[in-house]
């Protein structure tokens, strides 16, 4: 695949996960359009369905093979499971664990943040519960 439509099919697939239904996002898989890969601004597919709240289309980047655990953007993002557990995204942390996020991965390289703490200083005491179940 040439590199301009690849990074077309990628800038698609971010906004998909974002905002498109999760037809829309199988069939960019399918077309070759890659789970793990940024679009031009940086951000990835996975992180951007987190951020939006779009279970059913982290669903399907993770069973397409998508990283929950893999960094998006250029400082001002992060990952999928902070940005999830940031905003209160019950169904979002779910689908990411599900997938193998870890609750215990920092953010900015190892020295930001875990999804517990984001958890925790946002309020959110049911994805706080989730994301600290099966603990000890």
């Amino acid at each position: 695949m040439k590199w301009r439509r690849r990074k077309k099919m990628q800038q698609r697939l971010v906004e998909a996960a974002a905002w498109g239904e999760v037809g829309r996002v199988a069939r960019l898989l399918r077309k070759g359009a890659d789970p793990n890969a940024a679009g031009p601004d940086g951000t990835t597919p996975l992180y951007r369905a987190s951020v939006q709240d779009r279970a059913d289309n982290v669903r399907t980047l993770v069973a397409a093979g998508a990283d929950p655990n893999v960094e998006s953007g250029t400082g001002d993002e992060g990952l999928p499971l902070c940005a999830a557990a940031c905003w209160g995204h019950v169904a979002v942390v779910r689908e990411l664990l599900a997938g193998g996020a870890d609750p215990d991965l920092r953010e900015d390289d190892g020295s930001g943040r875990t999804a517990i703490e984001w958890a925790s200083a946002g309020g959110h005491h049911d994805t706080l519960e989730l994301l600290s179940a099966g603990r000890t």
